[in-house]
């Protein structure tokens, strides 16, 4: 059983959880065969994305507001409408981030919790028909 006072941020290991998540999630993303439709969206250099994805989980699993009092609310469906997002890249997608959980994320019940709310996040990105990916 866990504190109900400690965040999920504080839970996993905090900043260096996160930044050795992200690391692997990206690393995954360019390296994995599955992954190039969803690395193609991407441009060549990481770094800014990286920086943004760790600024937004910090925020997301309860450790400081570093996404919000840099770029507004989150709004990620609007941010991410230009990317054909169907189930094909969020598959991908997830296995990029399954893979980064099961390696930097000891905490089991805390890596399936934060993988379920992602999973639920993904669904609700999708703003493509399989038909229409390719």
């Amino acid at each position: 059983m866990t504190d109900a006072n400690v965040s999920m941020f504080e839970r996993i290991g905090g900043a260096e959880t996160i930044d050795r998540l992200v690391e692997s999630f990206y690393h995954r993303m360019d390296t994995l065969p599955e992954a190039q439709g969803i690395r193609d969206m991407h441009d060549a250099d990481l770094g800014p994305v990286k920086r943004v994805f760790k600024r937004y989980l910090t925020e997301w699993l309860g450790g400081p507001d570093l996404y919000s009092s840099e770029r507004g609310h989150p709004r990620l469906r609007q941010r991410h409408m230009g990317f054909p997002i169907g189930n094909a890249a969020r598959d991908a997608w997830m296995l990029c981030l399954d893979g980064a959980l099961a390696e930097t994320v000891a905490d089991e019940a805390a890596r399936q919790a934060i993988r379920d709310s992602v999973a639920k996040l993904a669904d609700w990105m999708r703003n493509r028909q399989d038909a229409e990916e390719g």
